[in-house]
């Protein structure tokens, strides 16, 4: 099944980077529960289920429309996977882009994502997914 979720993981994020919010709600849970980088760094709260999905896109895509997301590696560890990621992005009011590596673990239940966030270290996602103390 984990091979599932690391290839589920990949159609999230071709999704995400085809603007297709339907693709995303197609991988998750109706009770996903996520947090973006960005929220974390404002203290804000999880996005929930489908309409936090949606949500969700209506924000990013409003701030940042040129976001891309690279995944460069995904551990495969049961139901989690642990990913390296490369965001790029326009910085507003510029013809200059920024760069942010971050690791993204994902938990999955039959197929779909049941909850993800994303760490600034790969220790802190590996540590969310039951690996490290």
């Amino acid at each position: 099944m984990s091979q599932e979720n690391v290839e589920q993981l990949h159609r999230l994020n071709d999704a995400l980077d085809r603007r297709d919010v339907d693709g995303v709600i197609a991988v998750s849970d109706p009770d996903v529960e996520f947090t973006p980088l960005l929220i974390q760094l404002e203290g804000g709260s999880p996005y929930r289920g489908h309409d936090g999905v949606r949500s969700w896109f209506a924000d990013l895509f409003g701030a940042f429309p040129d976001y891309r997301a690279t995944v460069d590696d995904v551990k495969d560890l049961g139901t989690w996977t642990v990913a390296s990621v490369r965001a790029r992005v326009r910085i507003p009011g510029s013809d200059d882009f920024t760069e942010q590596r971050f690791w993204h673990a994902t938990e999955w239940r039959r197929g779909k994502c049941i909850w993800w966030r994303n760490y600034l270290t790969e220790a802190e996602a590996l540590e969310a997914a039951g690996l490290l103390e």
